[in-house]
């Protein structure tokens, strides 16, 4: 708790955290039927990425446009390059 006193960039709330994960809650009941337990992971995998391109700015319709097209011929060692905050760089 007293690392926010020390630090006058960190907030004292979760905010952010909050407003990331509020359309996963609003579409709660929409999301009951992702096909399987696979499915629900894949589901939220995709909406991790998609929250992080808001987060770093980046269209999510670009980005994944792009991750396709490139990521068969793309080294496996770097994959990490597509990741949206490493992608708009």
């Amino acid at each position: 708790m007293s690392y926010y006193v020390n630090d006058g960039m960190l907030h004292p709330d979760n905010n952010p955290c909050e407003r990331n994960i509020r359309p996963v809650a609003l579409g709660r009941k929409n999301f009951l039927f992702a096909g399987s337990e696979k499915g629900a992971q894949r589901l939220a995998m995709l909406y991790s990425l998609i929250g992080t391109c808001a987060m770093n700015n980046v269209n999510p319709f670009e980005w994944l446009k792009d991750v396709f097209d490139r990521i068969n011929n793309h080294p496996v060692n770097r994959l990490n390059e597509l990741l949206p905050h490493n992608w708009k760089s």
